[in-house]
């Protein structure tokens, strides 16, 4: 039975009306953006980053209009250890009135480690290929689930909301191509159990437009649109193409990385998350609210980029910044 979570948020994004440009392709007139760059977007840095500047970071984010941040992962410090201070980071972010904070728990230890963290929205991964989650969960895809179950009816009972993702859905480091029909079954399991939402990520960053939409044509034959996301990496300089393809499909929730920030420990050549930036820029051209505030977004993107010592991974962050000077 669908949770009254997931029944509310659904008839939400189903009052988003559809727009037409002169082409007379529809898009949806509103996106929401689950900002993914304190978790997501840090978890891959080699030198531990203070807990201080991760929750600067969140705070600053917090102030841009976003209203999904996901901001720690509960997972083993031995696996990933600049996820290690999850608890503190969490106690000192100053919350603010209409953000959503999720985290990523990836069993039981992690979801009762969230919940005494007062989070207030978890999320759980399972992989649509059998190399990526015993690399990635250290299990198979049917045991990840199996993991799942204890997590979600806690979560159910506590009315803690639960977010699914889904990786590797367009290729994958260890078996390589994805069929579709397996992204659309494991959407639906993790949908069954519990899951609001689900957001399909391209982890390697491999697809393209053309697999893109294969790909969501299938999965939509099971899942109603509301009820999807999607999350690109940028390694092939697709993603925004790839989210193009998403909005025509009627998709309005894209989780994104400020400053392009992000990586995956258990995919080995995967670049950063499409920047919240130029998903942003691309959306607003189009007339599609998001509520966020572009140069607001550009000023966080800065501190962190300056932080870690590298250039910002987003064209349209560096355009705006240039423009200034």
């Amino acid at each position: 039975l669908a949770s009254p979570i997931k029944l509310s948020i659904s008839r939400n994004i189903c009052k988003r009306r559809l727009s037409s440009n002169s082409l007379g392709i529809s898009f949806p007139s509103e996106v929401t953006i689950v900002e993914v760059g304190p978790r997501d977007g840090l978890q891959n840095e080699k030198t531990i980053i203070p807990t201080q500047v991760k929750v600067e970071l969140i705070d600053r984010l917090s102030n841009t209009g976003l209203k999904f941040i996901e901001s720690a992962s509960f997972v083993s410090e031995r696996y990933v250890p600049q996820m290690g201070d999850h608890s503190k980071v969490m106690s000192q972010i100053k919350r603010k009135s209409g953000v959503m904070y999720p985290v990523l728990t990836p069993n039981m230890k992690g979801f009762e480690g969230a919940l005494s963290a007062n989070c207030e929205e978890v999320a759980v991964f399972a992989a649509a290929s059998e190399g990526f989650s015993k690399a990635n969960l250290n299990c198979t895809i049917e045991e990840s689930f199996q993991r799942f179950v204890p997590l979600c009816e806690a979560a159910k009972e506590k009315n803690i909301r639960i977010r699914g993702y889904v990786s590797c859905v367009l290729g994958c480091p260890y078996d390589g191509y994805i069929q579709p029909q397996v992204v659309a079954d494991v959407s639906k399991k993790l949908l069954d159990m519990g899951c609001y939402q689900v957001s399909l990520g391209d982890t390697i960053g491999i697809g393209n437009p053309g697999s893109t939409d294969s790909m969501l044509s299938v999965v939509k034959e099971q899942i109603p649109k509301e009820l999807l996301a999607v999350h690109f990496h940028d390694t092939y300089g697709q993603a925004l193409a790839n989210i193009l393809v998403a909005l025509q499909h009627g998709i309005s929730v894209v989780d994104s990385s400020v400053a392009g920030l992000g990586g995956c420990p258990f995919a080995k050549g995967a670049t950063g998350n499409v920047a919240t930036e130029d998903v942003v820029y691309m959306l607003h051209g189009m007339n599609i609210s998001t509520g966020v505030d572009l140069n607001e977004l550009v000023k966080v993107g800065e501190f962190i980029s300056s932080y870690l010592g590298r250039d910002i991974n987003s064209r349209v962050a560096n355009a705006l910044i240039a423009k200034r000077k």
